[in-house]
């Protein structure tokens, strides 16, 4: 009943919402809702995807940028949000956890994020590299904007990514003293409050400091039916402190401190199938589950500390430093069977951090442009699971991860004349990985690191391995421009990820050709995976057309080689039924797509004198192919492999309208976006694939005058039911992708567990919010 309730309220509102839009005038925000640059005349979006400040225009890369304002706008809750206006982009809410980020761009991307992979896409918090996926899906709070950078980057960027960036950038403090609190209330009891505030501390304005807080909370969108804990709850606290000093323009330096502490409650996934063994039921609501594992208590920190200096010795000449130490620790519970029993229980720690160091030298000189930098990380990353198994049987996986880093890179520019520029840059990396694994296999209860009492039955994995791994990754452009308003450009660049060693792997699974056990170099060559590489070429054009009209439309095509896909299977060995983990270098994919995004004023002066109507938009093709893929038996598989989380239509429109209203204003905006077809894994698994759907969100914000505003938004306001991220433990042919049973015939066997995982997690339901905001 009382859920019945919560929908019908949940209705009400929606439909207040959307009476509000049908009666207000809409107006599109020339500052880019859907992630492209405002009409020249009314302020265009300034971001820093070459290290320097440029529109978007002026940027031979396939970029997007949206503004802190206009995320607000839009109602946006947290990093993931922004994939729905960037083209081929895929952000999302890692399987069963709360602030684990899976990104993909353009095909690219990492799923897996236990310790030993590499991030495809990087992510960055005020130009610091997030080493790991561990909280960094960040929360929309106290940014001035995000910008994603689509591509290999390597030459402007302290850590090479080899599929795109993604770029958080907070806000620099005012010269004035602010405040600034924001209130939001809505849906299943959603109530979140930021707070931030700035000051200078001394008369001259030198010395600025500044802190932000938020206090960000959700009841769940459904119920655990076994322990009675919400499920896909939010209990989120976040703090962020900074500290600036400049004198004058030639110096600037800030220290920043952040902290986030995440006490939701461990994440459930629901069955798509019943049970195997118990005939459990599938359940109604796709938001419920029954997982009974609670130990570890989900619990995810992070921190870290930043210090910022530029120097402007010299005309033209700019020193930067970057320094940083992040650190991060996760508790998660992962129930991947979704039952009360224990049937496939894993509970993990993942623990976290890093120092990185950067040094950039830029210099600009009549028609030169360019960028020296060097760049340092010492990365430490341990992931500790149990795999509980019926009968008693635990897997204990120990894997510690050392990573050292270092880099050398350049990007020169020169400008021939008004018209034409030649960039060319490169990156010369020296990756170090030190790997240990440790795997037990213990009876009759959970291993002692997670405070069980089995016995240890085999150590089936004690491995160190050492590898090192240098690349050079050149990039080069030509930029043509016509006239002040056109610009088209190619490009080429070439993009990298280290290798690294299996952290789930199973030493002892490892046989010869002649089927006996492995030499010591054959058992490193059975834990390790080779690194990435990708050649990129793009050729793209910028335009705007006088206030109205901005577009940018890129082509690309990719080859990568050596594709890194992680995985790992149920089997059994020396009786006991246990899981090994596999990591495939598929042999060569072809990534090849067009971009095209925009923005328009369809009318000035509508509805009322300034009232403005336009339109944003965002659309991507990608045809993201596999040419060889080589499986375990040695067959070339690749007609019946996909690229998982990377559908080949991805689109967004925009239709917004703003008038002046009184001492201020009002804004009105309906947004909705499409993602085709898609699969979790490189295998078609059926019921867990998600079809081809669209959401709808809408807005409506009133800045009644330069201190205050209220806004009413309605996020996937159709209510869509779509799947994000998923588990499978069932066995399947590997040609076709069909499940079938042990003895070939169509049917469900479980591979791990007798009751067969098949479990899905869902994108937010329908949500209904107001804000307030008051700044001085």
């Amino acid at each position: 009943m009382s859920r019945l309730i919560r929908s019908t309220r949940t209705l009400i509102q929606a439909g207040v919402a959307l009476a509000a839009l049908a009666t207000v005038p809409a107006y599109a925000q020339d500052d880019a809702a859907a992630g492209q640059s405002a009409a020249a005349e009314e302020g265009e979006i300034v971001v820093t995807a070459r290290r320097r400040e440029e529109t978007l225009l002026d940027v031979p890369i396939a970029v997007s940028a949206i503004s802190g304002e206009a995320l607000e706008k839009a109602g946006a809750i947290d990093i993931t949000d922004i994939a729905a206006s960037a083209p081929n982009v895929t952000l999302e809410v890692s399987r069963g956890t709360n602030s684990t980020l899976s990104a993909f761009i353009r095909g690219v991307g990492q799923q897996d994020p236990v310790a030993g992979f590499e991030a495809g896409v990087g992510i960055y918090l005020d130009d610091v590299y997030l080493n790991r996926p561990q909280a960094a899906v960040l929360d929309i709070y106290d940014v001035e904007r995000i910008e994603v950078l689509r591509g290999p980057q390597g030459t402007l960027y302290g850590r090479n990514t080899i599929g795109g960036a993604v770029k958080y950038v907070s806000r620099r403090l005012a010269a004035d003293p602010t405040i600034s609190v924001r209130g939001t209330y809505g849906t299943y009891d959603q109530a979140d409050v930021v707070v931030s505030g700035s000051t200078p501390v001394d008369a001259d304005g030198i010395v600025r400091v500044g802190a932000a807080g938020a206090r960000l909370s959700r009841g769940g969108f459904g119920t655990n039916l076994t322990t009675g804990q919400d499920n896909y709850n939010k209990d989120v606290w976040a703090f962020r402190g900074s500290l600036e000093l400049s004198p004058d323009d030639t110096f600037f330096a800030r220290l920043t401190a952040d902290y986030t502490h995440d006490k939701s409650n461990a994440r459930g996934g629901h069955r798509l199938i019943a049970g195997l063994s118990s005939g459990a039921p599938v359940l109604a609501d796709v938001y419920d589950t029954r997982g009974g594992l609670l130990d570890p208590k989900q619990d995810v920190k992070s921190k870290g500390f930043s210090g910022y200096i530029e120097l402007k010795p010299f005309e033209g000449v700019t020193l930067r430093s970057i320094t940083a130490y992040r650190k991060d620790d996760s508790a998660t519970p992962i129930d991947f069977d979704a039952l009360a029993a224990v049937d496939l229980d894993v509970p993990a720690y993942y623990n976290n951090k890093q120092f990185s160091q950067e040094l950039q030298a830029l210099i600009s000189s009549g028609g030169f442009s360019g960028l020296v930098g060097f760049y340092y990380l010492d990365a430490k990353a341990r992931t500790v699971f149990d795999v509980r198994l019926p009968g008693g049987v635990t897997a204990l996986t120990f894997g510690d991860v050392k990573t050292k880093t270092s880099a050398i890179f350049t990007d020169l520019t020169y400008d021939f004349n008004e018209q034409f520029s030649l960039s060319v840059g490169g990156r010369y990396t020296w990756d170090e990985r030190d790997s240990t694994v440790l795997r037990r296999t213990y009876l009759g209860g959970g291993s002692p690191y997670f405070g069980g009492t089995g016995t240890l039955f085999a150590t089936t994995s004690n491995f160190n391995g050492n590898a090192d791994f240098k690349e050079f990754t050149p990039r080069a452009s030509l930029s043509y421009k016509p006239d002040g308003d056109n610009m088209i450009y190619a490009s080429y660049s070439k993009g990298f990820k280290g290798g690294g060693f299996d952290p789930r792997g199973q030493t002892s699974a490892c046989r010869n050709s002649s089927g006996g056990a492995c030499t010591a170099a054959e058992v490193y060559d059975f834990m390790s995976f080779d690194p990435e590489k990708v050649n990129s070429y793009e050729i793209g054009w910028k335009s705007s057309f006088g206030r109205d009209l901005n577009i940018a439309l890129a082509a690309f095509w990719a080859d990568y080689t050596d594709v890194q896909v992680p995985g790992s299977i149920g089997t059994t060995v020396g009786g006991v039924q246990t899981f090994i983990g596999i990591t495939t270098n598929a042999g060569k994919a072809r990534m090849r797509g067009i971009e095209f995004e925009g923005n328009a004023v369809l009318a000035r002066d509508f509805g009322v004198s300034g009232g403005k109507l336009g339109f944003n938009w965002a659309v991507g093709y990608l045809d993201a192919k596999y040419l060889e893929f080589i499986d375990a038996r040695g067959i070339d598989v690749a007609s019946n492999r996909k690229v998982q989380n990377t559908p080949d239509f991805t689109g967004s429109g925009t239709l917004s309208y703003n008038a002046p209203m009184g001492d201020g204003s009002i804004t009105a905006s309906t947004t909705v976006s499409y993602r085709s077809a898609s699969q979790q894994f490189e295998l078609k698994t059926p019921l867990l694939d998600q079809p081809g759907f669209a959401l709808w969100d809408a807005s409506l914000v009133w800045d009644i005058n330069e201190h205050f505003s209220l806004g009413v938004h309605g996020r996937n306001l159709l209510d869509k039911q779509y799947i994000v991220a998923g588990y499978n433990f069932l066995r399947q042919n590997p040609d076709t992708g069909q499940f079938i049973l042990a003895n070939g015939t169509p049917g469900l066997n479980s591979t791990l567990g007798s009751e067969g995982t098949l479990t899905a997690y869902y994108g937010n339901p329908r949500q209904v919010f107001v804000t307030g905001t008051i700044k001085f």
